[in-house]
């Protein structure tokens, strides 16, 4: 009793010294990601900018590791060739060494742009960085209505000035629902033109089914359960890393000093972990979308035996 309250007491302090010694500023927190400028007319938000960057990084890493690779990986070729190792390794335990390597690619992809996004949006400056926009200047231009004639002597009213609105330049791209939308739909249509390519016909008759009602119903039920992987995966990774950062925002706003710290290990956590899942979900359904094929093949092969 007497170390709980002394936590607490020493919680409250570190709040109210925090707060008048080092006051940092909560931002607003918005769901829809902020537009930073309007380059040809284009709406770019900074989750475009930080998904850009999160790319580039990806792109740099892996083009440094295997550029003058060595016997003996050293640095950044050590670090790449785990990852892709680590990454295969997981293909092919759960797809087998065939169709684990034909859908690296892509689980690859996907592990590796989520995590990086993830763990960027945890750095210094992400949220720090900002630009200076009036909200006047971000709207369009509306054409200028004729005024109405004033009487003589009426003083003119000087035009209220806007306020200028600060918005960060980087935002974690998962925080944009719009971009985990787009990593759920490029997996769900991956998986099911690896359905089609593996069963051809036979896999539209899994959600097309005219044998029976029952056989119907069920058709039915699994084309509303490919629709809600898309959902699933969206707001999964989406509600995740949003929370995440909020959370960071509002332990350091009330504590500036350290207190966040232990927050910061527990999104890292949660960004790996966010990554694997959705990289290992593709995988499985990848899997699973091919394994009747091969079930298939295997009775024709079986029938074929005792003929």
């Amino acid at each position: 009793m007497g170390r709980t309250l002394l936590i607490v007491v020493v919680a409250l302090a570190l709040i109210v010294v925090g707060r008048i010694v080092a006051p940092v500023k909560l931002g607003t927190i918005t769901l829809a990601a902020e537009v930073v400028g309007r380059p040809g007319g284009f709406p770019l938000t900074n989750t475009i900018i930080a998904g850009w960057l999160s790319t580039l990084v990806v792109l740099f890493l892996f083009w440094r590791g295997t550029t003058g690779q060595q016997l003996v990986p050293r640095g950044i070729q050590n670090f790449a060739e785990y990852v892709a190792e680590f990454v295969l390794g997981l293909c092919e335990s759960v797809a087998g060494v065939q169709r684990g390597r034909q859908f690296f690619p892509l689980v690859a992809t996907i592990f590796l742009f989520v995590i990086t996004s993830n763990w960027m949006g945890l750095l210094p400056g992400y949220n720090s960085i900002v630009v200076r926009e009036s909200p006047a200047a971000a709207e369009p231009a509306t054409p200028a209505k004729p005024e109405a004639a004033k009487p003589a002597g009426t003083a003119a009213t000087a035009p209220a000035t806007a306020e200028v609105e600060e918005i960060p330049l980087f935002r974690a791209a998962s925080t944009d629902l719009n971009t985990t939308l787009a990593i759920a739909l490029t997996s769900v249509i991956a998986t099911q033109i690896v359905g089609l390519r593996a069963l051809g016909g036979n896999y539209i008759s899994k959600f097309i089914n005219f044998r029976g009602p029952i056989d119907f119903y069920v058709g039915i039920l699994e084309l509303i359960a490919e629709l809600a992987k898309i959902i699933s995966f969206t707001f999964r990774l989406f509600g995740n890393v949003f929370a995440g950062e909020v959370l960071l925002a509002v332990i350091v706003f009330l504590i500036p000093w350290g207190a966040a710290l232990p927050f910061y290990g527990l999104e890292l956590f949660v960004g790996f972990i966010q990554a694997f899942v959705f990289a290992i979900l593709t995988l499985v359904f990848m899997t699973l979308a091919t394994t009747a094929h091969e079930h298939g093949d295997d009775a024709h092969a079986h029938q074929a035996s005792h003929h």
